[in-house]
Parts: structure tokens; C-alpha cells; sequence
């Protein structure tokens, strides 16, 4: 990474951090930016911060996050060679879901991770980021595991991890799904 991106990086950090665009600036305890390698071929975008990451700063690291570890764990996807982060930065009240306003303050912060990214696949976590980044009409239950070309890479949705806390029934849905990305992932690599 060049120190002209890495101070973008920086600058776009400080600018999340400090961000009074809607009222969950005010309310959080900590920016929950992102993680992982910022030069991933592969992104997992959420919808917002939980308790859990509210409160480290860190995406997808509770009860949801540990599960997404495991499928990661299973396909042989390392997670420090993804990059992970939300449509929101700052979590909403009790882990409401994000209001169309709240991702409209804040979606710009995340279509500038994808510039300095640059990953060749995008997986939504979930319907609500599937209805942001896929189209509005995403219906998660029959569209899981579609690929979409929008731009420059592919995408598809899988369902949101706490869904399968929720409703362990659908967990082999998403091992394939999740075993399909990784097919894709290897095919950018000639594996």
C-alpha cells in the first residue's frame, strides 16, 4: 500500500470517527470502521454495529461474529485476509435496523473502502445490505447465493449470521453459499 492510500485510509478514518451527519454519532461508544486486509479481493459488508462492536470498535465480533468466523473457518477462508465492515459506522439504539436517512448519511463512508479496496467480490450480510448494494427489491430467503455483476465486481448476499443464531435451519444454506465464494474467490487466483 502506497502512503498516499494509507494516509486516505487515515483521513478517512478520522472523518468517520468525528462524523456528526446523523444522530448515532452522539450515541455511540466507539466508530466501527472496519477491519481486516485492505487490499482484499474479497469484502463482507453488514448492515450496523451491534452491542458487542459498539463497544470494542470492531465489526462482527459477538455472538453473529463468531459464527461468520466458523463458516469463514469452514471454507478455509482466512479472516485476516478479508475485509469486513457495515453499511453503518455507528451502532443504532438496541440494534434496531438502520433507517433509510442513516444509511444515506453514511454510505459514502463505505463506497470509499470499496475505491481504496478495490475488492473483485462483495458479500452482503444480510437483506438489508443486499437491498442497499444488490437492488431494493433483495429477497434474501430466495436470492441468497445469486451473483450480481454491478461494476467492476461481483456480489452476492448471504444471510445475516445472527439470522442463523436465530434460525439454525438455514446454516446449510449458507455453508454452500459461503463454499460457493469461496469457489469464486479461488477462481480469481487460477486455484
Amino acid at each position: 500500500m502506497t502512503s498516499e492510500i494509507a494516509a486516505r485510509w487515515d483521513e478517512l478514518q478520522r472523518a468517520c470517527e468525528n462524523c456528526t451527519r446523523c444522530p448515532l454519532g452522539k450515541t455511540k461508544t466507539n466508530t466501527v470502521f472496519g477491519c481486516g486486509n485492505r487490499d482484499a479481493d474479497l469484502m463482507f459488508v453488514g448492515e450496523a454495529p451491534g452491542e458487542q462492536e459498539d463497544l470494542t470498535g470492531m465489526p462482527f465480533v459477538g455472538r453473529a461474529g463468531q459464527l461468520l468466523d466458523k463458516f469463514l473457518y469452514a471454507v478455509d477462508i482466512k479472516r485476516e485476509d478479508v475485509y469486513i465492515t457495515n453499511i453503518l459506522k455507528c451502532r443504532p439504539p438496541h440494534n434496531r435496523d438502520p433507517l433509510p436517512a442513516e444509511q444515506d448519511m453514511c454510505i459514502d463512508y463505505l463506497r470509499e473502502q470499496v475505491r481504496l479496496i478495490k475488492p473483485k467480490i462483495i458479500v452482503c450480510l444480510g437483506r438489508i445490505s443486499a437491498m442497499r448494494l444488490i437492488k431494493p427489491d433483495f429477497k434474501i430467503t430466495s436470492e441468497h447465493g445469486i451473483w450480481f455483476d454491478k461494476g467492476q465486481f461481483k456480489i452476492c448476499a448471504v444471510y445475516h449470521p445472527s439470522l442463523l443464531l436465530r434460525d439454525p435451519r438455514k446454516r446449510e444454506d449458507m455453508l454452500r453459499d459461503m463454499q460457493n465464494i469461496k469457489a469464486a474467490l479461488d477462481a480469481l487466483s487460477g486455484v
